[in-house]
């Protein structure tokens, strides 16, 4: 008698759960961004039409968990470019942060993410070096400004002067950019 379906995944769960969620657990930092990616890499195993077709459970397992830990920390990091917008509550900073940070729900929407997405790395290419490398090791590597001053050697207050310096450029350039987008 052939197994079903269900049957396969609940083999499948008892058979890999422990070690998948310890494998994903030491991925992330905390136990609500573990316990949402093994339940995706669950819910993405029940989507498999033909389980069998599957030639290496484990690897695809493994693989599909690896896949949420990256979408994880890249969601992450999108989140920690928020203070480009700046410091206030005004309503265009939080319209502006949306289409930069948004989910793109139609093709218009995509392609204003990827315009914005572009002029960011564009702007960063105009920033002078050590501006730019403190802003991206901060910002998209997640090193403390600490880590960074650390790191090179240089003073916490300079780091700290140099992100400052960036986060205006930026700012600035982006925003000049949101403006034309907005008068559309």
């Amino acid at each position: 008698m052939a197994e079903t379906p269900q049957r396969n995944i609940i083999e499948t769960v008892k058979q890999y759960g422990n070690r998948l969620s310890r494998f994903i657990r030491g991925q992330v930092k905390s136990e609500e961004d573990a316990e949402d990616i093994l339940q995706d890499v669950w819910y993405q195993l029940t989507k498999v039409v033909d389980l069998d077709a599957i030639e290496s459970m484990s690897g695809w397992l493994f693989q599909v968990a690896k896949n949420r830990i990256t979408d994880t920390y890249r969601k992450k990091k999108e989140d920690a470019l928020s203070d480009l917008m700046g410091e206030g509550s005004d309503d265009d900073d939080y319209r502006f942060r949306d289409i930069l940070l948004a989910d793109a729900e139609t093709p218009e929407d995509q392609f204003f993410k990827d315009i914005f997405w572009e002029e960011l790395m564009k702007a960063l290419n105009e920033l002078p070096e050590n501006q730019r490398t403190v802003f991206v090791q901060n910002e998209l590597e997640d090193s403390t400004l600490q880590e960074i001053a650390d790191q090179t050697g240089e003073n916490l207050k300079t780091i700290i002067s140099r992100k400052r310096y960036a986060v205006q450029h930026l700012r600035k350039r982006l925003q000049r950019l949101y403006d034309e987008l907005d008068n559309l």
